[in-house]
């Protein structure tokens, strides 16, 4: 009840949640009784609230949640996200259906345009897919266009990914993406600070963009025009002290403006995953994806960094390599290896020196 209560305060934040707690000598039962609320600085709208709760609301509330197997998290509870809850301005809590545990795992956030090109919708998918073979799982919005793309790129490559609603869970916006919705529950979470029952507004989404790029490591745009709410999510990764990531475009398209302006003033230019991963504690993800044996590659670990011996399989992609430029069709026939793991060794590889790209999505080996 607690929890349902702070959601539905106008106004309240983690900070006022934080310091609720630490006047009630951290008994979150005890923290909307009038004695400590009167000891607090709240907005009048949420102390009004607390004080007299619209109950009805409330225990609509309170049955979704258990009809639905929601799961609602008060900031300082252990299973709210740490990276978000660091954040000025933290949701005081958040409403998550699927698998709470991914919205503590290494997130990197991808955002662009609703109307996006069919090259950067394409992009995008390659670009999460590479990502989230690497560990990362990838937050975004749920939005048609790049959104959408990266969220698929993601599940496409078995990996995890989180989108942030700006209306309640139970209300899936926009309607022709809930059967992504579905999937996306699947693989990772669905997570909204709006309690059941809210309808999406054009006034909830810069709050839902906070929430993206505080969950994550860094914010990634594919695609975004000069008035683009992407921008905002950058913006707000900025504030929040993440990496802002940006690919850049052709100089006659509306759809690149938005990102050039973010190169132009300090944002990472990205070509490709490594450009992204070199930036965001690789080493950290890296070591994960050793530990857990994930990464592409089902039941296997990644290699050792450094200058250490490769596994069994990533020398056999090297001798499939050779000494001349091959293209992954010509590793796959050589090796007999998949597509997806070739993909995500041969990212690896090349974050480790051992290999690069060359033009024509060719990969040549380095000395070492």
């Amino acid at each position: 009840m607690v929890g349902a209560k702070l959601v539905r305060s106008p106004g309240l934040t983690g900070d006022h949640v934080r310091t609720l707690l630490a006047a009630a000598e951290g008994d979150r039962e005890r923290i909307c009784q009038p004695e400590i609320l009167a000891r607090v600085n709240l907005p009048p709208a949420a102390r009004e609230f607390l004080l007299r709760p619209d109950r009805e609301a409330l225990a609509a509330d309170l049955e979704w949640l258990r009809t639905s197997g929601a799961r609602l998290l008060l900031w300082g509870d252990a299973d709210y996200p740490q990276p978000l809850a660091a954040i000025a301005g933290a949701p005081a809590a958040i409403y998550v259906t699927g698998n709470a545990a991914a919205l503590s795992m290494p997130q990197l956030a991808m955002v662009g345009a609703r109307r996006a090109s069919p090259l950067g919708r394409a992009i995008a998918r390659e670009l999460a897919g590479a990502l989230a073979q690497a560990g990362l799982t990838i937050t975004s919005g749920l939005a048609a266009g790049i959104d959408a793309a990266s969220h698929e790129g993601a599940l496409g490559a078995g990996g995890h990914t989180v989108a942030v609603l700006g209306a309640g869970l139970d209300r899936i916006y926009p309607a022709e993406n809930a059967g992504l919705a579905a999937r996306i529950q699947a693989a990772g979470a669905l997570v909204s600070e709006f309690p059941p029952g809210t309808r999406p507004q054009r006034r909830h989404f810069p709050r839902r963009n906070r929430i993206i790029s505080g969950l994550a490591l860094g914010t990634l745009v594919v695609e975004a025009a000069q008035r683009s709410g992407s921008l905002i999510t950058a913006d707000r990764a900025l504030e929040q002290g993440r990496e802002v990531f940006a690919v850049p475009g052709s100089i006659r398209s509306p759809l690149s403006w938005g990102c050039h302006r973010l190169i132009r003033e300090g944002a990472h230019l990205v070509e490709g995953a490594p450009d992204v991963l070199a930036e965001i504690q690789f080493n950290f993800i890296n070591q994960r994806l050793r530990s857990t044996g994930r990464g592409g590659r089902e039941g296997r670990g990644a290699p050792p960094a450094g200058g250490a011996p490769l596994d069994k399989e990533y020398e056999m992609l090297l001798d499939a390599l050779g000494f001349e430029p091959a293209t992954i069709d010509a590793l796959m026939a050589r090796s007999g290896l998949s597509g997806e793991s070739i993909a995500s060794m041969l990212l690896i590889l090349e974050l480790e020196g051992r290999i690069a790209p060359y033009p024509g999505g060719l990969y040549g080996r380095l000395s070492k």
